[in-house]
């Protein structure tokens, strides 16, 4: 029995020294990244770090953290920010954030972001390369906010991310009740009787990478897609609906190639919107009006797009007559 209890004392003894070991390391680690990303010309400041979560977890809360990316104008500013991970594997990590409005700056514009319940988990492989093997965003009710007032809202949120072979990855999204704010409806001059919410806003993909995300993705460059499988992008608000699939190629240079199928019924309501928020510039809705009246009359509905388009030579076509360049696909 002895012999059991000192056994017992050590495990334990050991146990304390590695989660102090642990703990310790984590919040070294978070000030070491904000210092790597403030000699990169960053802001990254902190009022402090503090830990937490014994005996079966790994904590640091920050509080006040500022970010600042010169080179991509991103921001963000927020009151708390709280990271955890079982202290058995420190790489599944779990990030709170704070339920206080997230002060978010980008070229467009200064907003802010108020979420209930946003955690964000991530899973990593262990290894020297901390390989991403899944990644997750969940939330329940939130909104965008700025000057003009609520930009957009939902009750729910849910990105993921997941590893499913090497370089490949599957993507889901989904936002329950997704509505634009009543600035948004303004900027899009919808009318009064438009419905408030979507009936559904969601995608589903499978994107093959480069590489695969790792600790590289910080440090030097972002893994960029090769090959993009849409198996379902779709938006259906109201009278208007959009779904997209796709299988394209992407080259080194961020040139897509493959086929887009697209179902628009009420496209030129969409027209409308694209204008009125200077998407499509007035002068080329005619041009625009002509070409997908066209479409529309040779699947048979007036009011319906469905058609296959062409990606390629850096041009989207319809057969074999261009209509518009092709988007380069760059993770800066």
């Amino acid at each position: 029995m002895r012999r059991l209890i000192w056994i017992f004392a050590l495990a334990l003894l050991a146990w304390c020294g590695w989660w102090w070991a642990a703990s310790t390391g984590l919040q070294r680690g978070v000030d070491q990244w904000l210092s790597e990303r403030a000699d990169e010309g960053w802001q990254a400041e902190v009022s402090g770090i503090s830990g937490g979560g014994f005996p079966t977890q790994l904590r640091a809360g920050l509080n006040n953290l500022a970010l600042a990316d010169p080179e991509t104008g991103l921001a963000l500013r927020t009151r708390a920010l709280a990271l955890s991970a079982p202290a058995w594997w420190p790489g599944n990590v779990t990030v709170t954030l704070d339920d206080a409005p997230i002060a978010l700056a980008s070229p467009y514009g200064v907003s802010e972001l108020t979420m209930t319940d946003g955690v964000m988990a991530m899973e990593l492989r262990p290894g020297g390369a901390l390989t991403l093997e899944a990644l997750g965003w969940t939330a329940g009710p939130w909104q965008v906010t700025d000057a003009q007032g609520v930009q957009a809202q939902a009750q729910d949120l849910t990105l993921t991310m997941a590893q499913t072979d090497g370089p490949a990855y599957a993507f889901v999204a989904s936002a329950r009740e997704f509505s634009p704010g009543d600035a948004t409806r303004r900027g899009l001059r919808l009318p009064d009787g438009f419905p408030d919410a979507f009936d559904s806003l969601q995608l589903r993909a499978d994107v093959t990478f480069d590489r695969p995300w790792d600790r590289r993705a910080l440090n030097e460059r972002r893994p960029q897609p090769r090959q993009i499988t849409l198996h379902l992008a779709e938006a259906r608000w109201g009278d208007l609906s959009l779904n997209l699939a796709a299988d394209l190629t992407v080259d080194a240079n961020g040139t897509p190639e493959g086929t887009v199928s697209l179902q628009a019924e009420n496209w030129q309501t969409m027209l409308d919107i694209a204008q009125s928020t200077g998407t499509l510039p007035s002068n080329l809705r005619g041009q625009a009006e002509g070409i997908l009246g066209a479409m529309a009359r040779a699947s048979g509905n007036d009011t319906t797009l469905d058609v296959d388009l062409t990606l390629k030579g850096g041009a989207v076509l319809i057969g074999f007559i261009p209509i518009a360049p092709a988007p380069r696909l760059i993770l800066r």
